[in-house]
């Protein structure tokens, strides 16, 4: 029985995302949209219920990654899956050509090579 016991991952189980409704995402928000990392940037409004009982809230959000603004209009009540975010700030040291050099609140030097178009 103990031979099945798998402890070679130090996992601690955490999720990159946690759940929350729809209703209450904020503006400057992030949240995870079909895969992709997006921040609120206007939270529109909530539209009052209808004749089938739901409200509808706006929002409209900015994809980092493909760069382009979307209008969403979903149900309140639906729940989204907004990331965990951990925030680091840098001190920029020096700009070279491909790399930049920086240093992290602890005195670490951290360079970050840019990726060539």
């Amino acid at each position: 029985m103990a031979d099945a016991l798998d402890f070679e991952t130090g996992d601690a189980g955490v999720s990159a995302t946690f759940p929350m409704q729809c209703s209450a995402l904020c503006k400057n928000g992030f949240v995870v949209l079909k895969g992709w990392p997006c921040k609120i940037i206007k939270k529109m409004s909530t539209s009052k219920t209808g004749k089938h009982g739901h409200a509808k809230v706006h929002l409209l959000v900015l994809t980092f990654l493909l760069g382009r603004n979307t209008k969403i209009y979903v149900c309140q009540l639906i729940i989204w899956m907004p990331p965990n975010i951990k925030r680091n700030d840098f001190q920029l040291i020096e700009v070279l050509v491909t790399v930049l050099s920086a240093m992290t609140e602890e005195e670490a030097a951290v360079a970050v090579k840019a990726m060539a178009k």
